[in-house]
């Protein structure tokens, strides 16, 4: 017997409430929906800026209840140290990968330099949250263990380097030195870049693209600090 037009109709008044509500994403599991969470808040993060992203704009982008978030995350804070962790993961890697396709310690760590800029242009808010956020949860095991990870690919690839030469020194406070050193020169470079403080600079030199700035900035003999 066919179904009678009011009976159609309801049907389809379900299915398009569904589809606002987000009721048809009861198929995520447990795991699948946090991914998406995340996911769908790196989108806003990098679309809206930090203002654009709370907890129920990110449900609301990943088609989810507005309590989805925070049964995952805890509350914004949670939620944007997941993200962060996610984040220096992905920037640890790309680290690695650009030191590993490099034939030498000075190479690695000029190639690292190179790729610690270009995740910061491809990723903006995702790197500001990162380095400027103060509503992260440095405690919470995964954004502790990304930022270790993501640290112990940049300093040894400073050691690396220092190792090549005997005679540079060795004493602890000099190697600590000699990573911050190259930490704060292509950081400050990044963030420059993001604020758009070198755009007059680069206008000014004809022809010439950040990436070759930064090349020229890069010192390969990286030379151990002085005492004053």
């Amino acid at each position: 017997m066919a179904k009678k037009p009011a009976q159609r109709s309801e049907r389809v008044k379900t299915a398009r409430k569904s589809a606002r509500t987000g009721s048809g994403t009861a198929s995520y599991h447990h795991g699948d929906l946090r991914e998406a969470l995340l996911k769908a808040a790196e989108s806003i993060l990098e679309r809206d800026g930090p203002t654009g992203l709370t907890l129920r704009a990110a449900a609301r982008e990943a088609g989810v209840s507005h309590a989805a978030p925070t049964h995952h995350f805890g509350d914004m804070s949670g939620l944007l140290s997941e993200l962060a962790a996610v984040g220096f993961r992905r920037f640890g890697a790309s680290l690695a990968e650009a030191a590993a396709a490099a034939p030498s310690p000075a190479g690695r760590l000029e190639a690292m330099g190179i790729a610690y800029v270009r995740f910061a242009r491809r990723h903006p808010g995702l790197f500001l949250l990162m380095f400027r956020s103060e509503r992260l949860d440095t405690a919470r095991p995964a954004l502790r263990d990304a930022l270790m990870e993501a640290f112990q690919v940049l300093s040894g690839g400073v050691a690396q380097r220092l190792a090549e030469d005997p005679s540079r020194a060795t004493a602890p406070l000099a190697s600590i030195a000699n990573i911050v050193r190259s930490w704060s020169m292509v950081h400050g470079f990044a963030m420059l870049l993001l604020d758009h403080r070198l755009d007059d600079i680069l206008k000014a030199l004809p022809g010439v693209d950040a990436n070759e700035l930064l090349h020229a900035m890069l010192d390969a003999k990286l030379p151990s600090p002085n005492k004053t």
